[in-house]
């Protein structure tokens, strides 16, 4: 079994750490969040004091931190990967960042010396603790298969994308359309209650017809339908506006530097921008059917402090070094 270095311990870093650990593999991990380390160690995980810690005698480091800026410092900042690691080690990069920084970190990697891939994953905090995620690996083909056997315990799909940086490309596209197809389940939701459906027999049509997407399935914005809704936990997070609102603008920048209009994406950005305006950042996306039933102003209680799919991982990353 191997030894992993592992940087950024949050909703999604924790128990993605977990599955290597059931695995069998040894796991030191470090994380700025005192909270966030000790849950990781309670699933076995070793703690580390730094980056440096962390990395020492790795087979293999990962990093899952919330933008490009922190995995810009992580890797590139005083004592970060690259000062620390063994030349060689091969690195991987789980974050979903803009493409400018995945260009900067692979460029890096490369010159220093190291084997380096971007995959970013898909599955939420859900498939990151049951191991059923979906990564999407961009860089050489040598790379990217020694880093899918280290993968495997934490993926239900390992999905080579290409070359260096597709794996951001292919994560931003997609998640464009899960915002897209989030907003239109919003807005067929409360409109078929406005026409009189059954709030049940409405989804169980759409579930099974066109107007089916995972967002319809996993994060119907109406409470009592589907399990796995925070719709049913007053949108306690389990993936807030504020990330929603990071990953379409990751896609925005990037159809502007290639000239690709978003015009539907422009507005769902500005829908999760209102959101955030509002006050709701820290609760689910999917509350962003509160702008299509007029409660947005309605008084609600705060987001519970126990999961915070955004302050734990923010928190929880080294900020960047000047």
């Amino acid at each position: 079994m191997a030894t992993i270095g592992w940087i950024g311990l949050g909703n999604m870093g924790g128990p993605m750490t977990a599955n290597l650990v059931r695995a069998g593999h040894a796991v030191r991990g470090f994380d700025l969040s005192p909270a966030a380390l000790a849950a990781a160690a309670a699933s076995g995980l070793t703690p580390a004091t730094s980056i440096a810690d962390a990395v020492a005698g790795a087979d293999v480091v990962f990093t899952m931190l919330p933008r490009g800026e922190h995995a810009l410092a992580v890797y590139l900042g005083e004592g970060g990967v690259l000062d620390s690691a063994a030349p060689g080690t091969l690195l991987v990069d789980s974050s979903t960042i803009d493409m400018d920084s995945a260009r900067k970190l692979h460029d890096a990697a490369a010159e220093a010396g190291f084997r380096f891939v971007d995959a970013p994953v898909s599955g939420g905090i859900s498939g990151a603790e049951a191991g059923t995620l979906t990564f999407m690996i961009g860089g050489d083909a040598a790379s990217v298969a020694a880093a899918s056997v280290f993968i495997e315990p934490m993926s239900a799909n390992i999905i080579p994308t290409g070359a260096a940086t597709t794996g951001q490309a292919a994560k931003i596209c997609n998640n464009l359309m899960l915002f897209i197809n989030l907003a239109g389940a919003a807005e067929g939701a409360v409109l078929a209650d406005r026409l009189g459906l059954d709030k049940q027999v409405f989804w169980d049509i759409a579930s099974v017809s066109s107007g089916d997407s995972w967002a319809l399935r996993t994060w119907y914005p109406v409470a009592g339908v589907v399990p796995s809704s925070a719709a049913n936990r007053d949108f306690a997070p389990t993936f807030t506006a504020e990330l929603a609102n990071k990953d379409i603008n990751l896609a925005i920048a990037a159809a502007k530097a290639t000239n690709t209009p978003l015009e539907i994406g422009e507005h769902v950005q500005q829908l999760m921008q209102r959101l955030i305006d509002a006050g709701e950042g820290a609760r689910d996306c999917s509350a962003i059917v509160k702008l299509v039933d007029g409660t947005l102003g309605a008084t609600a209680a705060p987001a519970p402090d126990s999961a915070p799919a955004t302050a734990t991982a923010t928190a929880s990353t080294p900020a960047p070094r000047a």
